[in-house]
């Protein structure tokens, strides 16, 4: 048995253990050589959700706290990393608000696939269709490829409206003459070759990771069987890349072209000529949009505010908003590789080029062509020409290839940066709305009226001298006419060979009225008896003609870019508004910019260092 301490070392033990509790003490009251103070831990805070994109960890707060960190290097190695481009990227994105909101929809009817349940031979069959095809029977002709007496349905032109009527077994012999299997794009890898094997789910299993048909794509008829092919209407089946106007098709331009030769991904081809179909694959169409409520196409990211990699969450969706994710993701895309690899940040607004991955490939190959035929009388088979041109479109993307981003070194000759990209296009439809918008993102400027402006009632029709309109107008109009040759809620260009600004064809009548023909694209109000005039050229025939090319232009040869850009990036990386007291950091930031090419890289790292960024989170010297 172990025997108790004695007194005296019960006093020792007692002494000792007092003097090491002072000296614990000691040293945990006095600070290290090393001891950050918080606004320091702060600076790191801010700088790591900035730059980084999150709050530090654990084992990075131990990294910064050590004798050897070197901030600089530290910030100099973020701004290599993707991090920071994705957050210069948010910025832009926001700023301009480039994501498309449900109420735009995506339809191209040359490219959408409708699809019909019928009562086939054997049981349920969905065949696949185009509202508006041209076909071989008179009696289908522009509708569903079987008669109503065939099929005992009557399918709605509109699109978002299932057929009528009760369904009647159709017959073998005419199934079998009317529609054809084929196997899509949607469920083949290998939808190219002439024997398919690489089946979604079975045969191919590599499928890009964000690439899913919906359910509803996957399954038969019968709610059970697994889909290997589709059946299509013949006409939408074929592969041909051009056809002929056909004598029968409908309309001026198509009989005073007939027999013609017509390219089939032209938005009316199909409307034009029995012979343009989907393509191989029907690579040329997009499946199932509008068939009944709650239709959907594929599984797709609802939200993207993380990234297309890590999305809020994942639902099935329509092939419009198919098509709009990919279209932002291409001015993400766009705008990250300018940041990233830090080029003139100018080219923004002047740029030819682009990155594409498999979805817009398709989109620029197929959809981008579509229209409505609002042109023809101007003699164009089509609505205006693509601000892609589909030739230069990378040949081997495929339209399952999400996460393969190509380089394509120039759109062609009418591109301009973000101002020619559909997603800015579509989310500002209007010539006015453009003109806005570049005018606040990259001016940093807004239509205010002027105090005390009286609204008097008249009739002129020029905005930019009608009394309490001008003080807007005088401005905004002109920035309108950079976009009086792009379609308006379209993404085609208006030829000036085809439609001159003065343009003859529409002058006003004895009585004062325009051709109705005229009246889309011309705008009676200052059109005269000796020729119409373009919409919106009105206020600057020289900016209608240089187009949004003069306007990128213009724009970065501005010297309020630069403010604009600087006031921007500080205001989103300070957590406030830019005020008067930061007029000096402003001005050093903006030589920093101009100084080294508009280059984000220089200007974010000279911010970041600046006393403003590191005293941002000092509640005590922030402005109030």
């Amino acid at each position: 048995m172990r025997e108790p301490p004695t007194r005296e070392a019960r006093t020792l033990n007692s002494a000792v253990s007092v003097r090491l509790a002072l000296t614990v003490a000691l040293v945990l009251a006095a600070p290290a050589a090393n001891a950050r103070t918080l606004l320091e831990y702060k600076h790191y805070r801010a700088l790591s959700i900035d730059l980084v994109g999150r709050m530090p960890t654990r084992d990075e707060l131990a990294a910064f706290e050590k004798d050897d960190f070197d901030l600089d290097r530290w910030i100099d190695t973020q701004l290599d990393a993707r991090g920071y481009g994705d957050r210069l990227t948010r910025i832009w994105m926001d700023t301009l608000r480039l994501e498309l909101s449900p109420v735009i929809q995506l339809r191209p009817p040359s490219t959408m696939l409708r699809r019909v349940m019928i009562q086939g031979p054997d049981g349920p069959v969905y065949v696949y269709f185009r509202p508006g095809q041209h076909r071989a029977r008179e009696a289908t002709d522009g509708d569903f490829c079987l008669t109503r007496d065939e099929s005992g349905l009557k399918v709605l032109p509109n699109q978002n409206k299932p057929p009528v009527g009760m369904p009647v077994t159709v017959s073998k012999t005419v199934l079998e003459a009317n529609t054809v299997l084929v196997k899509p794009w949607w469920l083949y890898r290998d939808y190219r070759n002439a024997m398919p094997v690489l089946h979604f789910g079975t045969t191919w299993t590599t499928a890009d990771a964000g690439f899913e048909p919906s359910d509803d794509l996957l399954v038969e008829a019968d709610g059970k069987a697994k889909t290997v092919a589709v059946r299509v209407c013949k006409e939408e089946a074929q592969t041909a890349d051009s056809g002929l106007v056909s004598p029968r098709a409908k309309g001026p331009w198509a009989k005073q072209h007939k027999g013609e030769p017509i390219a089939c991904r032209s938005g009316v081809a199909h409307a034009m000529s029995t012979d343009c179909g989907c393509g191989v694959g029907l690579e040329r169409c997009l499946p199932s949009e509008g068939v009944k409520k709650g239709d959907t196409a594929f599984v797709s990211a609802s939200r993207v505010g993380l990234g297309v990699e890590q999305p809020f969450d994942r639902v099935e969706q329509s092939s419009s908003e198919w098509t709009k994710l990919w279209l932002a993701q291409e001015a993400s895309m766009y705008l990250g590789r300018i940041i990233r690899e830090d080029r003139d940040f100018r080219e923004v607004l002047t740029g030819k080029g682009t990155w594409i991955n498999g979805p817009l490939a398709q989109f620029y190959r197929s959809s981008s062509g579509s229209g409505v035929g609002k042109m023809k009388q101007y003699g164009l088979a089509d609505d205006g020409d693509p601000l892609f041109d589909p030739g230069r479109v990378p040949i081997g993307l495929l339209p399952h290839d999400l996460s393969t981003w190509e380089r394509v070194e120039s759109r062609g000759p009418r591109a301009a940066g973000l101002l020619t990209m559909p997603v800015f296009l579509e989310k500002y439809a209007t010539r006015r709305a453009r003109g806005a918008a570049i005018y606040s993102a990259f001016l940093c400027k807004s239509f205010v009226a002027a105090p005390n402006v009286k609204l008097t009632p008249s009739n002129d029709p020029n905005l930019m001298t009608r009394p309490g309109c001008s003080t807007c107008h005088t401005t905004l109009e002109p920035l309108a006419a950079w976009f009086s040759r792009v379609s308006e809620g379209d993404i085609r260009w208006i030829p000036a060979d085809a439609m001159p600004i003065e343009n003859p064809k529409c002058k006003l009548d004895a009585a004062g009225k325009a051709p109705p023909s005229c009246r889309d694209h011309y705008d009676p109000a200052f059109s005269t008896k000796e020729h119409g005039v373009l919409r919106g050229a009105y206020a600057s025939h020289a900016h209608a003609d240089a187009g949004p090319i003069g306007a990128g232009e213009e724009l970065a040869n501005s010297p309020e870019l630069a403010s604009c850009i600087v006031e921007r990036i500080t205001s989103a990386f300070l957590g406030r508004p830019i005020g008067s007291e930061d007029a000096a950091l402003v001005s050093s930031l903006r030589e920093v910019l101009t100084s080294q090419g508009y280059r984000m890289r220089p200007l974010v790292r000279a911010l970041v260092k600046s006393k403003a960024y590191r005293e941002a989170n000092d509640l005590e010297k922030v402005p109030q």
